[in-house]
């Protein structure tokens, strides 16, 4: 099988001589072997792993992504971000860890943003509510010098 790891800037890995590939989703585990159905999933942040012909293991942390399965060869994944390292007890350690943090801050930020953008339309509402009567603005005319003479 062939297996593809891409990130928006870079190929991680390009794999020709693949024999068992493991991965994760959100329901957890599973292996794809030679002549799997097509299949397409969006990752979990996690480990994906693989075993080549001459059954050296390698492994890939991996930011969350989509992984597809196509023609029964051939794996790609395109991710976020990605981390190659054959220490798999670093990558799940170190490296899962800060993934895992940054996805949390993206998710308060991202709270945060649609809490003030709640609050601004609340506060266009209460502004705007038929129940509120529309101050009009006061127009003041010019007075004339004719007027003041008078």
């Amino acid at each position: 099988m062939k297996l593809t790891v891409t990130t928006p800037l870079a190929i991680i890995t390009k794999a020709d001589n693949v024999v068992h590939v493991r991965a994760e989703d959100d329901t957890g585990a599973f292996g794809i072997l030679r002549g799997h159905a097509d299949f397409l999933t969006a990752l979990a942040i996690s480990v994906l792993s693989w075993r080549d012909e001459g059954g050296g293991e390698h492994h890939i942390a991996v930011r969350g992504g989509m992984l597809a399965v196509s023609g029964g060869n051939r794996i790609t994944v395109a991710t976020r971000e990605a981390v190659a390292d054959d220490d798999l007890h670093r990558l799940e350690s170190e490296v899962l860890a800060s993934f895992q943090r940054r996805s949390e801050e993206e998710v308060r930020a991202r709270t945060d943003a649609q809490r003030l953008y709640l609050a601004a339309i609340r506060q266009i509402y209460r502004f705007l509510r038929p129940d509120r009567p529309v101050p009009v603005p006061r127009v003041t005319r010019p007075v004339s010098q004719e007027g003041l003479e008078s």
